[in-house]
């Protein structure tokens, strides 16, 4: 078995991984090492460290996941506020920069605006909202319920009766 030295490894990944970046299979033909050990050395990568050069050099930066699923939540708040101080024209070059598509960051503003919600109703939970208040939500939404179910019943048996006239017409009452 062949031993690579760090800095072999480290351009080989760059090379697989930068703006210009070739496959694991061309590369392990334009150099001889073999595809699954440069696949290796690549997901490595991305799960030690950035593959950046302005990353490389410190050690103390903590990694973000590849993907954007996996980022922790700050990863996600900071990126969320960034992109709101961005102009659109320029939002195209943050996301790349980033690594993420649009989707990705519409759905962190929605996990950072939903974690903010749950947050604060926590927040009021914790400070011991009134109990009289909870016990008044309950009793309302569970009227508003029941309301809804008879206006759903009402709903049906006014249709079916539009169809059983349209299907009989309007005989009247003495059939």
């Amino acid at each position: 078995m062949t031993e690579y030295s760090e800095a072999f490894r480290r351009r080989m990944v760059e090379r697989m991984s930068g703006p210009r970046a070739i496959s694991a299979s061309a590369l392990a033909k334009d150099v001889g090492v073999h595809q699954p050990t440069l696949s290796r050395w690549l997901r490595e990568a991305a799960t030690v460290s950035p593959v950046s050069k302005k990353n490389s050099k410190s050690k103390t930066a903590s990694p973000v996941p590849r993907r954007p699923s996996d980022w922790p939540a700050g990863e996600k708040v900071r990126v969320v506020m960034e992109a709101a101080g961005v102009a659109e024209s320029e939002l195209g070059a943050f996301l790349r920069r980033e690594g993420l598509h649009e989707d990705d960051l519409t759905r962190f503003r929605d996990e950072v605006r939903s974690a903010a919600v749950t947050g604060l109703t926590t927040t009021k939970r914790a400070r011991g909202g009134t109990s009289d208040e909870q016990k008044r939500i309950k009793t309302l939404e569970r009227e508003l319920r029941r309301k809804e179910a008879a206006l759903a019943e009402a709903a049906a048996l006014l249709v079916l009766r539009k169809k059983l006239n349209a299907l009989w017409g309007d005989e009247g009452d003495d059939t």
